[in-house]
């Protein structure tokens, strides 16, 4: 906590400082706003950066993660991706040891990147949208499961070649994700669906599918399989949601009900949002059965950190917009207090931070004899 706090309070009080204008040039001067903007925006990432490169044995996996780049670089069997092993392999060789500090750096590096510009392109008030980033635990928990996140990361960027309808790019951010977390080739379907005008064969058609998920769950759970041979006979076919999710889900479903004949129905990005929550919703509370729901389910629920403040940037009427900006504001608060009490549990984690500057490494599965 004794770091977490203060890097949350810095990062937050600094991203207040941004304020997103256009780029302009005026008699060879460029505008303050903008020096501002970077000078905060590199401090922001900096902090966040730092933080994540110079720990060691903080996540959930991290041993597992260390086990697993060696044996990538004594060229023996592990169930990561091709872009995970070959990033390891390329860094253990240039480094001339096994240097999985560097590793998950560069990992670290990646992923605050992809979410800060993805943050930074499309949200309508970056200093909500990053608040929300920060708060909601997902700076945190890519401490925890990095090849995952730097993937989830991957296909928050990837929305705005989805809403540009520029298919090739859109592929290729997936595909590359794709090589370090093979889940992210799920958004290859849910993005483009989410991407269009729904007509009520659709809603119908989706209304099955959740009925169907109350019958067919033999046969979901074989595909699951095959497509995760991994999870075969193992604790994590028990699948499991979280009230939490839905909850969130469902009252952004309100919000966006209200505003929606005024503020979504004809706005293409706001629907594309809206969607990803219903679907979102849908598979929380249909597909709990599921192992994979909660990586599926975030791949949706990671719009809401563009949905929501651009919601509340179209209430009208500035009093309720000062009110639903609080309870927002109070809502995120009591998850991350939530978030940082589960901390040091198993699946999480990052507590207590432990650094390179002054702790020392672990053993390695291995080297404990497992």
């Amino acid at each position: 906590m004794i770091v977490y706090l203060p890097l949350t309070a810095v990062v937050l009080i600094t991203a207040m400082l941004v304020r997103k204008t256009q780029f302009n040039i005026c008699y060879g001067q460029v505008k303050r706003q903008n020096v501002v903007n970077v000078i905060a925006v590199v401090i922001i990432f900096s902090c966040l950066f730092w933080v994540s490169a110079l720990r060691v044995n903080v996540g959930n996996d991290y041993a597992k993660y260390v086990e697993f780049m060696h044996l990538v670089y004594s060229r023996a069997y592990v169930p990561t991706e091709a872009g995970f092993n070959a990033l390891t392999y390329a860094i253990y060789y240039l480094s001339g040891f096994e240097n999985y500090i560097l590793v998950f750096a560069v990992i670290a590096f990646f992923t605050i990147l992809f979410f800060m510009k993805a943050i930074w392109d499309q949200s309508e008030w970056f200093t909500f949208s990053f608040m929300m980033f920060m708060l909601l635990g997902y700076y945190f928990q890519s401490i925890s499961t990095v090849r995952y996140y730097l993937a989830l990361g991957l296909a928050l960027y990837s929305i705005k070649f989805v809403m540009a309808k520029d298919w090739p790019r859109f592929l290729m951010v997936v595909l590359i994700g794709a090589l370090f977390h093979k889940s992210l080739l799920v958004v290859l379907v849910l993005y483009p669906i989410a991407r269009m005008k729904w007509k009520r064969w659709m809603y119908i058609a989706a209304g099955f599918f959740c009925v169907s998920c109350l019958f067919l769950q033999d046969l979901y759970l074989k595909i699951v399989v095959f497509l995760y041979p991994s999870y075969k006979d193992t604790e994590y076919l028990t699948g499991g949601t979280s009230s939490v999710n839905i909850a969130r889900c469902a009252a952004i479903l309100i919000f966006s009900l209200i505003l929606f004949k005024d503020v979504v129905k004809e706005n293409r990005t706001y629907l594309f949002y809206f969607y990803c929550n219903l679907m979102a919703l849908a598979l929380y509370v249909f597909g709990s059965f599921l192992p994979i729901i909660s990586r599926i389910g975030y791949y949706l629920t990671v719009t809401h950190i563009l949905f929501v403040p651009a919601l509340i940037l179209h209430i009208k009427d500035d009093r309720i917009r000062k009110w639903v900006k609080i309870a927002a504001v109070l809502g995120c608060l009591l998850y991350f207090a939530i978030y940082m009490k589960k901390a040091p549990d198993d699946g999480v984690r990052i507590l207590p931070y432990q650094s390179i500057l002054f702790d020392d490494m672990p053993l390695t599965l291995s080297e404990r004899g497992y």
